[in-house]
């Protein structure tokens, strides 16, 4: 078995497409089909079912396909141990964050690290919390940024920073009048909520937990994906929603969003690590300029 054979392997298998994979890949279909087809005559084991002139991973496949990312991370720390002997400080540093984190808290951070280390790309991609831990530990990504603790043995989890939550409605809402609105009245509001799996909405349901209010007694009347659709959606209606003060403070600012006057505690941002992967020297750095910055 082969690396190579791996990374065809993989790339088939998140695409369920050959010519899509081959197209990542640059390789021709047939090169791509024929070292599929190698593979699982060498071991004897079918990784995919062909329906039509589609192909899918089968139950054989899915089982395999966390040890073939895993693999493959490994072979990824590997080459960047050997990179990283050469003079320079250069190379790729792959990240993962949580919508939040990567829209509004990063960003300034990631300016500051390209410009003392202009050489280093950085790869970030966005995804929710429990994605984003599902990736550190599959080895896809070296670390990642979460807002919500994560209770998982193969991952090391730091509080690198502090994150504060605002309540918002439309003008007009009842609870828009800047009077104090109490824990048990969230109870009669209807809600506008991320998905389940979203460190926003997880550590709202903890927040509500630790003032005797059962999460799923809330009116949720949408439930949706993103900070932006959540916004939209509040602006648009009745409703209400919990989001961190970085993504609604210029809809408050502008007056297109009211800030309910109820207290709610803060919430840590995580940054998280395997627990025996290799760290490169970039994610390092990376690392001590978010420790300097919260300090």
């Amino acid at each position: 078995m082969t690396l190579d054979q791996l990374r065809i392997f993989v790339a088939v298998a998140e695409r369920g497409h050959l010519t899509k994979a081959a197209e990542v890949l640059s390789l021709t279909p047939s090169a791509v089909s024929a070292s599929i087809r190698v593979l699982e005559e060498r071991y004897g084991t079918a990784l995919f079912d062909r329906v039509g002139r589609g192909i899918e991973l089968n139950e054989a496949g899915r089982s395999f396909l966390p040890e073939a990312r895993s693999t493959l991370a490994s072979a990824r720390a590997t080459e960047m141990t050997l990179a990283e002997l050469g003079i320079g400080k250069r190379g790729t540093l792959h990240m993962q964050a949580s919508q939040t984190i990567a829209s509004y808290w990063l960003p300034p951070l990631l300016v500051r690290f390209h410009q003392t280390y202009p050489l280093v790309a950085i790869d970030l991609a966005i995804s929710n919390t429990q994605s984003v831990a599902r990736a550190v530990i599959e080895g896809t990504t070296e670390i990642g940024f979460v807002e919500d603790g994560v209770n998982e043995a193969m991952l090391s989890s730091t509080p690198v920073g502090e994150d504060h939550f605002a309540l918002v409605v439309a003008p007009g809402h009842p609870w828009a009048d800047g009077a104090p609105v109490a824990p048990s009245a969230l109870l009669s509001g209807e809600w506008v909520m991320r998905e389940q799996g979203s460190g926003t909405r997880s550590a709202f349901e903890v927040m509500l937990a630790a003032v005797g209010i059962d999460s799923t007694e809330l009116n949720v009347t949408l439930t949706l994906p993103s900070n932006e659709s959540v916004r939209a959606a509040v602006k648009a209606g009745p409703y209400a929603t919990v989001m961190s003060s970085l993504v609604v403070a210029a809809d408050i600012q502008a007056a297109l969003l009211c800030e309910v006057n109820i207290a709610l505690p803060p919430r840590s941002f995580y940054l998280l690590r395997h627990a025996s992967r290799y760290k490169s020297r970039a994610s390092l750095a990376f690392e001590q300029l978010i420790r300097r910055n919260h300090a």
